[in-house]
């Protein structure tokens, strides 16, 4: 099986290594003629993962000279740029699995659509979980989940990923699944900032698990299934982000908290955080149709300014709790 990896950043990478490891013939692909040129010349992706040699079976190239013939295209770039991408596949793309975690900045839609817009024609799928590319390139075990409307095409996307280091489960809630990973980059944020205003475990307990909760009631919306939150690709993944420095989002969020600006942070770390823009689409969303989610709203204010952290905090702690439970999803 041929695979076309669009995008190559951290993730991007990591990825494409996962599955040459695996015995794929490995595509990778993007705009960023230096990362690229590295790649195939030195085996490293010197800057967005240094210290890492790559198998010598992927084959770095620029997106407008990948050939159409490839039998999986995976999606792996910032949100924002996925439509743009995805112009750069030829022909109609038998599959594309989305990487990218995220929803589509100006027009909020879910990137399962976006791809379904470019290429009508294709199977389309999403793969999710507690991955940070590090972690894979050290060939530390994880899992992911690996959705799509058609579960024996998710099936047969899942094997390319399964090693004795990477289990990949099988799912048919796509929207579920992409909608998991999106907006628990939104609650890293928020985990990061509580760590970086001195907060303890017990406020972060509490954040979390009153966060997801909003996701699945966000998830509901669009027709995703609550339990989809609570397994891999929700809490599985949102527990990793939300505690981990590797984490750009936490990182983002513990920033903010300690007094930085988003912008000095964000220069700091020098790659996109998808939290960031998934933020203030989730927030504009849940505004439109009324779901009530205070603290992806809360983290949204304070990412733009319009409220210190410590007054977030102190606007969450304010409200009127109401009984427990995801019944009143």
């Amino acid at each position: 099986m041929r695979v076309a990896v669009l995008g190559v950043g951290s993730w991007g990478t990591a990825l494409a290594t996962l599955l040459a490891r695996n015995g794929l013939e490995v595509t990778l692909a993007g705009r960023e003629s230096l990362a690229l040129e590295q790649v195939q010349s030195v085996r490293e992706n010197l800057h967005y993962l240094p210290g890492f040699v790559l198998p010598k079976d992927i084959r770095a190239v620029a997106l407008e000279k990948v050939e159409p013939d490839h039998d999986v295209w995976i999606v792996a770039t910032p949100s924002g740029g996925v439509r743009e991408v995805l112009q750069f596949v030829a022909g109609d793309a038998p599959r594309v699995l989305v990487a990218s975690k995220g929803l589509e900045p100006m027009t909020g839609a879910l990137l399962s659509d976006v791809v379904r817009q470019v290429h009508p024609s294709a199977k389309i799928s999403a793969i999710s979980g507690p991955n940070l590319a590090i972690e894979i390139m050290r060939s530390i075990p994880t899992a992911a989940v690996v959705a799509s409307e058609d579960e024996e095409d998710a099936a047969k996307l899942a094997h390319m990923f399964n090693c004795v280091h990477f289990r990949a489960y099988v799912s048919n809630d796509l929207r579920g699944v992409e909608l998991a990973g999106a907006l628990k980059n939104v609650l890293a944020i928020a985990a990061g900032m509580s760590d970086g205003l001195g907060f303890g475990d017990n406020t972060k307990g509490a954040l979390v698990a009153r966060g997801l909760l909003e996701m699945s009631r966000f998830g509901k919306h669009y027709g995703a299934r609550s339990e989809t939150f609570l397994g891999i690709a929700g809490v599985g993944d949102l527990f990793a982000t939300a505690n981990s420095k590797l984490s750009r989002n936490y990182r983002v969020g513990y920033g903010i908290g300690r007094g930085e600006t988003l912008r000095s942070v964000l220069d700091e770390i020098g790659q996109v955080a998808e939290g960031v823009g998934t933020a203030e689409v989730a927030a504009v969303i849940s505004r439109q149709h009324m779901l009530p989610t205070p603290i992806f709203e809360m983290t949204d204010a304070v990412l733009r300014s319009r409220i210190s952290p410590m007054d977030g905090v102190s606007r969450l702690m304010q409200n009127m709790p109401k009984r427990e439970g995801w019944e009143e999803i």
